[in-house]
């Protein structure tokens, strides 16, 4: 098998591609994204229309939240946001099974008793409990004895409150499975027909640091995103992982060959709309990811956000850009040219808002082409509209 290096004149949006991939989306693109939390959940079931073949490469970094509890209880990487993605990219229809879907969506009342909820989890992983009881076999099975594995090994004070059962059910088939994350997600994906594939970008226990202008250090991806906390009031300056059991200490850490395949295999990677930080710039700093990009023989977008987004305070798009451009680098050997890292760079500069300036002229001079092209809409305004994003980037392919 040989490679090629092609280029071509693309229609964007392609109404004639978008019809082919509709046709047969089991036969889409292998697009891939770097990213975290639920900024790109919209887009990833739009998606599902076009290509069964997506990849998302999560961050598993997150410290909030009923996450943060399964974390210090197990030593383990966060599954929420891998849940998240699983659950975007699932068939709701009859094929997925709904009722799996409705299971792993179900949280426990935040406000609740901490025994009756434990006590309620006994039901589940006895098929006595009417969400669990709806699911059919052989899935019922399986999801029964990934919960009874947690249940078995949760520290007698584990709080339940707030609880999704879908993490409770990965965190018991993780454990179950010697802590191999991908078969977990293997089965998970089964469960729910998902189409297209999630994992985390690795398999480590890190939490994020960020140095901010003012020079105070945050450890935790949870006080960078401004959901449970206050939003920053000084900007990001500097981003790194470090050991979740020793916070002062930076990790090593790599990724590992699947997931340099999955870069290599891609057809467009795309650095998405999303948390610049805790879920675009965080899945850029294991140690590979800048080379496999740069080696990556397909093009490569970023998408920025439009709208506050809390992590950006006063970094305008063209800083974002020369940021990202640092960070891939800083992960990969050599300084390898803008272009290899980085093709495009998508706004809509006549319908977004980008509150912190987009500075056009010096996004080219760092590199990268700008494509400018209808995203918002008047019903997503100010935000982009997920089909019109999703429709954008098959169309690249």
């Amino acid at each position: 098998m040989k490679r090629v290096v092609l280029s071509r004149t693309a229609v964007v949006p392609d109404p004639v591609r978008l019809a082919r991939y509709q046709r047969a989306p089991e036969l889409g693109p292998r697009i891939l994204f770097f990213s975290g939390g639920t900024a790109l959940r919209a887009v990833s079931r739009v998606l599902t229309e076009y290509t069964h073949n997506s990849t998302h490469l999560i961050t598993p970094f997150d410290s909030g939240g009923s996450s943060a509890k399964l974390r210090h209880a197990f030593r383990m990487i966060s599954v929420g946001d891998l849940r998240n993605r699983l659950m975007a990219l699932a068939d709701t229809r009859l094929r997925g099974h709904p009722e799996i879907y409705e299971l792993f969506g179900y949280r426990f009342p935040a406000d609740g008793d901490n025994a009756e909820l434990r006590d309620a989890l006994d039901r589940m992983r006895r098929e006595a409990h009417p969400l669990v009881a709806a699911t059919p076999n052989p899935m019922r099975s399986i999801i029964c004895r990934h919960l009874a594995f947690f249940a078995e090994r949760a520290p007698g004070d584990f709080d339940f409150r707030g609880a999704s059962i879908g993490n409770l059910i990965l965190t018991g088939g993780y454990l179950n499975q010697g802590r191999d994350i991908d078969a977990v997600t293997f089965t998970f994906s089964k469960l729910v027909e998902v189409r297209g594939l999630v994992r985390p970008v690795v398999d480590a226990d890190c939490h994020l640091r960020a140095v901010l202008d003012s020079g105070e250090v945050v450890v935790g991806q949870h006080l960078l995103a401004g959901k449970e906390v206050p939003p920053l009031a000084s900007a990001v300056t500097q981003l790194a992982l470090v050991e979740a059991g020793d916070p002062g200490r930076l990790a090593e850490v790599e990724i590992d060959n699947g997931t340099r395949r999955f870069i290599d295999a891609a057809e467009l990677i795309c650095f998405p709309i999303g948390s610049f930080y805790s879920s675009v710039i965080a899945c850029l700093l294991p140690r590979g990811v800048g080379l496999a990009v740069a080696e990556a023989g397909c093009p490569k977008v970023y998408v920025p956000n439009c709208g506050v987004d809390p992590e950006q305070l006063g970094l305008p798009v063209a800083d974002a850009v020369e940021r990202l451009l640092a960070y891939l680098r800083r992960s990969g050997p050599g300084e390898p040219a803008a272009r290899r890292l980085l093709d495009l760079v998508i706004v809509d500069s006549r319908r977004g808002v980008y509150p912190t300036g987009l500075e056009l002229e010096r996004i080219a001079r760092l590199g990268p082409r700008v494509l400018d092209v209808r995203l918002v809409t008047a019903r997503s305004a100010p935000f982009i509209d997920p089909r019109r994003l999703a429709e954008v980037l098959v169309s690249l392919v």
